[in-house]
C-alpha cells in the first residue's frame, strides 16, 4: 500500500479531531478478553491520551513505539506510545502532542493528526484517546531518560496483520489468569493496552478479522 492510499485511508476511517469529547465511552478495553473482572482502581476514569506516529518510511509506513523507562514505578519497561494524561484544560491532541515532544522530543510542528481511534479503557483506570499522527520526515529524537530507555519503529504491515497478534496471560491473584494480546517485533514484546490499541486501529481500517489467529483460537477453546 503506497502512503498516499494509507494516509487517505486513515483520515477516512478515523474520527474527526473535532468530534473528540472528554466525556467519550471506551470501545475497547483490558476487559475484552476478561469479561466480567473488576477495574483494579475505584472511582472515575482518568483521561489520558497517546499518540500514534506513522512514519513515511521509503521502504515503507512503521509505527514510532517506546520501551518505558526501568526507573518508572509502574509499567517498568513495558512498551508503549508516547501519552500520558490530560493536563487541565487539554484535548486529547494537545496531550498527545505535549507528551511526544517531553518523552521523545518529537516536535509536533513535524506531526499532521489524521484523527482519532477507538477510545480504550485500562484495567489502571484510564480512558485512553489514541491519536493518529503522519510524520512525513522524520526529525532526530532524544529519549527523556526518566521516561524512555528506548525509542525504536516497527513495519506498519507487521502491526496490522493478525497472524502476528496472539493472547498471552498473566497469573493473577488466586490463579486467576488476566488474558491480553501480545506481538512480538524483533526482541520488542508489544502487549496489554498497547497491543489492544493497535488492533482497535486495526480493526477499525480493515475490520475485525473473521478467523483468529491460529495461536488465540488454542487459547481461546
Amino acid at each position: 500500500m503506497s502512503h498516499r492510499t494509507l494516509k487517505d485511508r486513515l483520515v477516512e476511517r478515523l474520527v474527526p479531531v473535532g468530534d473528540w469529547r472528554a466525556e467519550t465511552r471506551a470501545i475497547r478495553s483490558d476487559f475484552d478478553l476478561n469479561p466480567g473482572a473488576p477495574r483494579w482502581t475505584p472511582g472515575p476514569l482518568k483521561p489520558a491520551a497517546v499518540l500514534i506516529p506513522i512514519v513515511a518510511d521509503p521502504a515503507g509506513a512503521r509505527v514510532l513505539l517506546t520501551r518505558r523507562a526501568d526507573s518508572l514505578a509502574r509499567h517498568t519497561g513495558q512498551v508503549a506510545f508516547p501519552g500520558g494524561r490530560l493536563d487541565p484544560g487539554e484535548t486529547a491532541v494537545d496531550a498527545a502532542l505535549r507528551e511526544a515532544r517531553e518523552e521523545v522530543d518529537l516536535d509536533p510542528a513535524a506531526v499532521t493528526v489524521l484523527g482519532l481511534s477507538d477510545p480504550y479503557e485500562t484495567g489502571t483506570g484510564y480512558l485512553v484517546t489514541p491519536v493518529v499522527g503522519w510524520v512525513a520526515h522524520l526529525p532526530p529524537l532524544k529519549a527523556s531518560p526518566d521516561e524512555v530507555a528506548e525509542i525504536f519503529q516497527t513495519p506498519w504491515d507487521f502491526l496490522m496483520d493478525p497472524a502476528n497478534h496472539s493472547r498471552d496471560h498473566l497469573e493473577a491473584p488466586e490463579g486467576v489468569k488476566r488474558w491480553f494480546w501480545a506481538m512480538t517485533w524483533n526482541e520488542q514484546y508489544i502487549w496489554g493496552a498497547t497491543a489492544g490499541i493497535i488492533r482497535g486501529l486495526r480493526a477499525r481500517l480493515y475490520g475485525d478479522e473473521v478467523n483468529l489467529p491460529e495461536s488465540a483460537a488454542e487459547d481461546a477453546a
